[in-house]
């Protein structure tokens, strides 16, 4: 198999790892790191036997693929410039800072053949996958994503920092458009929207409650979903699922004429299955597991919660 040249733009917590994975794959060949802050570049660069650079489009003609993990607002010209050097690009999420952007970036992309996947990390979760087999449409869904503060993804909002995920989430179980979005949301600690909820009515008739805070005192990820005939509780953390569905068989002990069942999975490594998922993307040329276009579903919502929290935060302040 011939190697995919790779390229790491933006070598923050984040992208360190990005650098990290792609260094250990065999069919890979860690073409560069790129960073602004020279010294950070060149400090992993050595740690992962690559070369070090200060401006991206060093790149140019020597990758076939990247990953772009730089701030938000810069990710619609990063990825646009190396889509347009014919390269391949997996871009953190958000996609972009706005729909008109990712619209761009998405029609630019398909009408050369290229390939665009977002960073939706969680639906590489060993948890979220094993999901894929137990969840039926859900009727009723709630969802909490509390961190303790970490300086890092303070640019956006916690909506588009941490909710997403969630977001991202509930939109593949649910399959179905959102009717309603009622919102609220504070700044706290940053200038930004630090802890946000946002209940979702889907037409379907779906429901789902969203919280996302990055100002807790511990971190706790947690998803439980109704259907029919069946609840199920994800816990991050803890790595187990709860299943708890109708059985002619079952004790009348929690819940009588319900068959408890517990499964645990390992923690795994999302980041290293997302990153080997693209690449063999861009290996095959099929499509991606996380698309521009799924990318730009969460961000559509996402910015739709924003729109409503400033609105009331603005008016409140009168």
């Amino acid at each position: 198999m011939k190697k995919i040249r790779a390229g790491v733009i933006g070598i923050g917590y984040l992208g360190t790892f990005h650098a990290q994975k792609y260094a250990a794959m065999d069919h890979v060949d860690l073409v560069g790191v790129v960073d602004l802050d020279m010294g950070r570049a060149e400090k992993v660069a050595e740690e992962l036997g690559t070369r070090a650079f200060s401006d991206y489009r060093s790149l140019f003609g020597q990758v076939d693929a990247v990953s772009v993990v730089v701030p938000t607002h810069h990710h619609y010209d990063v990825g646009m410039d190396f889509l347009a050097h014919d390269v391949d690009v997996l871009i953190e999420k958000p996609i972009t800072s706005t729909l008109e952007e990712a619209d761009r970036l998405i029609e630019f992309a398909e009408s050369r053949g290229l390939l665009i996947q977002v960073g939706h990390l969680e639906r590489f979760n060993p948890a979220v996958v094993a999901l894929e087999d137990i969840v039926t449409p859900p009727r009723f869904i709630e969802s909490h994503r509390l961190s303790i503060f970490k300086p890092r993804g303070i640019d956006v909002s916690v909506v588009l920092d941490l909710m997403i995920h969630d977001i991202d989430i509930i939109l593949n179980f649910v399959k179905s458009d959102i009717k309603l979005i009622h919102a609220a949301g504070i700044p706290v600690i940053t200038d930004e929207v630090d802890i946000a909820n946002a209940h979702l009515e889907f037409e379907n008739g779906c429901v789902a409650n969203v919280t996302a805070s990055r100002v807790s005192i511990k971190n706790e990820r947690k998803l439980r979903m109704f259907q029919q005939d069946a609840y199920i509780s994800v816990d991050f953390a803890n790595h187990d699922i709860t299943v708890i569905n109708k059985s002619e068989d079952a004790a009348t002990d929690p819940i009588p004429g319900m068959k408890v069942e517990k499964l645990s999975f390992l923690k795994g490594d999302a980041l290293d299955e997302e990153i080997k998922s693209f690449i063999s993307s861009v290996s095959r040329r099929v499509t991606p597991e996380v698309t521009g276009h799924v990318g730009r579903n969460a961000l559509s919502i996402a910015l739709s919660i924003m729109d409503q929290i400033n609105t009331t935060n603005r008016r409140t302040k009168k």
